[in-house]
């Protein structure tokens, strides 16, 4: 019975200074998946990503080649690619409704997301927003 009890001892101790040994062993980093990302976080999931971007191309009537540029040998996007102009300003537009966003529409309780601006308040599904008159 002792010897059990010495036996569960050891073990419990082995198991705890392995446990203790994993948490302090520094663990691989994996580099981000997109690169080029200037807005958007670095650690932004795939599912995210894509959500955000499926949103785009409705708020402006477009698909994807509207700011990513193709590869060199024209096969696929190239999406870490700063080619087209249309990319730089799209930063600049998220950049935009950020700052709008976060001065005026802040987050309060009650407050709709209906309230904030994104994208198809001036696009309305149009690439170029049609000038005011």
């Amino acid at each position: 019975m002792k010897l059990l009890k010495n036996q569960i001892v050891i073990i419990g101790m082995l198991f705890f200074a392995v446990v203790s040994i994993a948490a302090i062993i520094p663990t691989k980093q994996t580099p981000p998946k997109f690169k080029n990302l200037k807005v958007l976080p670095k650690n932004i999931t795939e599912a995210k990503l894509d959500s955000i971007m499926d949103k785009y191309n409705y708020a402006l009537g477009v698909n994807c080649d509207f700011c990513h540029a193709k590869n060199k040998a024209g096969t696929e996007l190239a999406f870490e690619s700063d080619a087209k102009s249309e990319k730089i300003i799209t930063r600049k537009m998220m950049l935009m409704t950020y700052d709008i966003n976060s001065k005026y529409f802040y987050e309060k309780p009650n407050r709709l997301e209906a309230q904030r601006i994104t994208c198809n308040t001036c696009h309305n599904q149009k690439a170029y927003p049609e000038e005011s008159k």
